[in-house]
């Protein structure tokens, strides 16, 4: 029966994100269960894409890549796949009518990443649409499921929550991308002068869109607002980590938040929404 590849379908979802990442996979359980496969469908597919370009080094990426994009838009056509990630995620596409428009700016972002690019302003802010921002908007469309009227009002504060992960992942992951990938996201950043004005400078412009998003977050659906919520709280411990160290430190280390401590994130936050009824 199909339904048994279903089921093992966004099981594989689920367990890719789990294996990539502990936040995302405690901020999903936060979710309402109606749509936390949903979720896992997305994850994993940006996961595989993420993972071509990010790790499968030696191999022809470009063209694994451009596989990816032509399977993608079969099993989407189709309404099918064998791929067990690409199968959960063309049935959530259909099933929250998500923008195909979103999943072409993903692709090219990470075809973005596929070349070297000395990023200035606009290809910056270009990039994390694609790589960030529209991930959020496939999230706010399940979150919204269908209600279109609330998912344009959601909007900017979806892509504002999107861009603050991304440029504390940037942060984060500074000295991996720039000594193993060649990577530089930040505009006109020139890394031999990158000091402490300068990562405070990127801080602020974080810390402004973590202070938007929360009024988004607080506006979200019942089933998903807890679970986007803790995704929220648990960015925000890594962001204050890192603004206590310094440009030097980021450099040479990368900066994580042990599990125990984001344990105790979920449970202040748990306490925080009760109370507080965000």
């Amino acid at each position: 029966m199909k339904r048994l590849f279903d089921e093992l379908a966004y099981e594989v979802s689920k367990r890719t994100t789990e294996k990539y990442s502990t936040s995302f996979s405690l901020g999903i359980l936060a979710l309402n269960p109606c749509i936390r496969n949903s979720i896992y469908a997305i994850y994993g597919y940006v996961r595989l894409a993420d993972e071509i370009v990010d790790s499968f080094h030696g191999y022809d990426r470009k063209r694994l890549l451009g596989r990816l994009y032509l399977d993608t838009s079969c099993a989407l056509e189709e309404r099918i796949s064998l791929n067990p990630i690409l199968q959960s995620f063309q049935e959530t596409v259909h099933k929250y009518k998500i923008d195909v428009e979103l999943i072409s700016q993903f692709l090219h972002s990470m075809e973005m990443d596929l070349n070297k690019v000395d990023y200035n302003s606009e290809s910056y802010k270009e990039y994390i649409y694609g790589s960030a921002e529209v991930v959020g908007l496939m999230c706010l469309q399940v979150f919204t499921e269908g209600d279109r009227k609330q998912y344009e009002e959601l909007k900017p504060f979806a892509m504002k929550l999107g861009s603050a992960f991304q440029k504390i992942n940037f942060l984060r992951d500074l000295k991996q991308d720039y000594h193993m990938l060649r990577r530089t996201y930040f505009p006109n950043l020139d890394m031999t002068v990158f000091d402490n004005t300068i990562k405070s400078q990127i801080e602020n412009e974080i810390h402004t869109e973590f202070r938007e998003a929360l009024l988004g977050i607080k506006k979200l659906p019942a089933s998903a607002k807890f679970g986007v919520y803790l995704a929220y709280k648990y960015y925000l411990s890594l962001f204050a980590k890192i603004r206590k160290k310094s440009s030097k430190e980021i450099l040479e280390h990368r900066i994580r938040i042990p599990n125990t401590h984001k344990a105790l994130v979920a449970l202040k936050s748990y306490l925080r929404y009760k109370i507080a009824y965000l």
